[in-house]
């Protein structure tokens, strides 16, 4: 993920991987957020191909996708309350979201060619696998002064996202879950320090952990019921064989509950510094790459031998997803992968 400085005193524009590993001044619970959600992530990817088979696997896949882009949509909007549009954060934009964009563009498309043999084609406004998320911030944070200015904000986006329901949209730019997942954006930019102190209480914390567990019983127990396209945010009400109402009272149900979720995660992320607290300010590294490693190992047959497993392949892949992620994280990685994640424009000449 893009890696806004997670500091008490916020900026907007992500570090560079030497100044995030600094750690003054930063606060460590949104780095372990980060990690834990990046971990996530992960494994959501890793269980797709066995959520339709396993029941075990499909509830935990199903409360992890109500949960973790929320949650990392909310924390990125959080931290671009105070983006203006200043020539400086607008190239720390153009550096750190649209230009790791275009070349792993590039990369999952050249990909694809090895799997599938066909010809490479470069498309730049339909982006693949995880690369939506890099389009939907780029434009998320271009429009944050438009939602200081207005009133009832939050109230607004949740309108915009449910009306993007209502009608077939091409998937140009990512554009239904730009406008779908936009609530979450919104929601952080209202949010402040107090909101997140109030889920560090051991009453919460207990609450936190009966609503996860309530969770994943319901999904286990609704499995197939659950359509899991509806946590996508990328599909309009024809598409998922939903009339109309049917369409927004479901839609107003999935917010409620993701907010629950989101919340309960949340409340369960320790706020002291811990091993893992440094990696977080590292999650555009494993985010950006691990769709690569994971589509490569699908294509190798990896999942049908892990589908063997069955319900042991769960917590089996949630280990995969944190080895894969310490690995992508490391510094020999970041090493190799920082020109793509972290490309430098030519330094911009002062006219005298």
């Amino acid at each position: 993920m893009t890696v806004p400085a997670p500091s008490r005193p916020r900026t907007p524009a992500a570090q560079s991987a030497p100044a995030a590993l600094r750690t003054e001044g930063r606060d460590p619970f949104f780095d372990n957020a980060k990690f834990l959600l990046i971990v996530l992530v992960m494994a959501g990817h890793s269980w797709s191909p066995l959520q339709d088979s396993i029941p075990a696997v499909k509830a935990v896949y199903s409360v992890v996708y109500l949960l973790h882009m929320p949650a990392f949509i909310l924390i990125c909007g959080y931290f671009s309350r105070g983006f203006t549009g200043t020539p400086r954060q607008i190239r720390a934009l153009l550096t750190r979201v649209l230009l790791p964009y275009l070349l792993f563009q590039a990369a999952y498309q050249a990909l694809d060619l090895w799997i599938s043999g066909g010809p490479f084609t470069f498309h730049p406004t339909r982006p693949t696998h995880v690369l939506w998320f890099l389009v939907a911030l780029f434009l998320w944070r271009l429009s944050v002064p438009v939602w200081n200015a207005v009133r009832h904000p939050v109230a607004l986006a949740v309108a915009v996202s449910l009306a993007a329901g209502t009608t077939e949209i091409g998937y140009e730019l990512a554009l239904p879950r730009v406008l779908m997942f936009l609530p979450w954006f919104v929601l952080g930019l209202r949010l402040r320090p107090e909101h997140f102190d109030r889920l560090h209480t051991p009453a919460v914390r207990r609450v936190a952990c009966a609503v996860l567990l309530v969770a994943l019983v319901v999904t286990y127990q609704l499995g197939s019921w659950i359509n899991t396209d509806w946590f996508n945010m990328q599909y309009d009400h024809n598409q998922l064989g939903s009339s109309l109402p049917g369409y927004f009272a479901l839609r107003i149900l999935l917010f409620v509950v993701s907010g629950l979720l989101v919340a309960s995660l949340l409340a369960l992320v320790p706020c002291r510094r811990t091993r893992y607290t440094m990696l977080g300010a590292l999650t555009m590294f494993p985010f950006l790459a691990h769709g690569l490693v994971i589509e490569a190992l699908e294509h190798l047959g990896a999942a049908d031998a892990v589908g063997s497993l069955g319900a042991a392949a769960a917590p089996l892949l949630a280990l995969f997803a944190l080895a894969l992620a310490l690995l992508l994280s490391s510094r020999p990685v970041r090493m190799v992968l920082r020109p793509l994640v972290e490309p430098a424009l030519p330094a911009r000449r002062i006219a005298r």
